[in-house]
């Protein structure tokens, strides 16, 4: 047998001194090394936090006033309607109350309707449309119906004690020109001074951009409609 080979499993291979001292002093640097480099990323990351809890601190402390918001959510995609009734429920969790004028919708009865009512002790629920302009396909009725939901809405609109309003799909019935755009924002403007009010709806007035506090522009990235799903309940109805 050759010098140096091996027994057993081993029979056809060299088997080369190993000074296992050295593994362990390499393995223990290795750990070092590893252990500093994630102490200075963790040092970076509570720099970069620090520097950015000082600059939100100081933009917090540059806004101490407290105001009713008239918030605007506009733009072809999803979540308008959605993100108002989701501000409506925070509302209503810090006991605020609250007020909904539907403009458009009507026709059939939505999820939001059906859950919203079950709380006429804080919201006041009008549904006062009566479908999409291409279901009624009668621009006379549907301004007859405009202006009843802008009466309802001009009453929540005075009241002190309702705190937040959501005026839902009233860019609609501005673009289609069933209102009159200067009397809306006039009411707006004549609101209380602490009534946060959220309208919704696509193709929002200029003036009504401008007038707002917060406007919020929803995109289409992509939508299942586009692949033949219709409309669904919890989703969208």
């Amino acid at each position: 047998m050759h010098r140096g080979a091996c027994h057993g499993p081993c029979a056809f291979s060299v088997c080369l001194p190993i000074d296992l001292s050295s593994l362990s002093v390499r393995g223990d640097g290795l750990r070092r090394i590893l252990m500093s480099e994630s102490t200075e990323r963790d040092e970076r990351h509570l720099a970069r936090m620090q520097r950015k809890k000082a600059i939100i601190d100081e933009r917090i402390a540059n806004a101490p006033n407290e105001c009713g918001l008239l918030l605007v959510l506009t733009g072809n995609g999803k979540g308008k309607s959605s993100s108002a009734f989701g501000m409506l429920a925070r509302a209503m969790g810090h006991g605020m109350q609250c007020g909904v004028v539907q403009f458009i919708k009507g026709r059939d009865s939505t999820g939001e309707e059906l859950f919203f009512r079950r709380f006429p002790e804080q919201v006041r629920y009008h549904v006062m449309g009566e479908g999409f302009t291409w279901e009624t396909q009668d621009r006379q009725r549907d301004i007859a119906a405009a202006e009843a939901a802008w009466a309802v809405s001009r009453q929540l609109l005075q009241d002190p004690s309702v705190q937040f309003v959501v005026l839902d799909e009233l860019n609609i019935a501005l673009k289609h020109g069933y209102l009159d755009l200067d009397q809306v924002l006039s009411d707006l403007q004549a609101r209380p001074p602490m009534q946060h009010v959220i309208v919704t709806g696509r193709a929002a007035k200029p003036e009504m951009i401008e007038l707002a506090d917060t406007v919020t522009e929803m995109g289409v990235i992509k939508h299942a409609f586009q692949a033949g799903i219709r409309a669904q309940k919890g989703v969208e109805l």
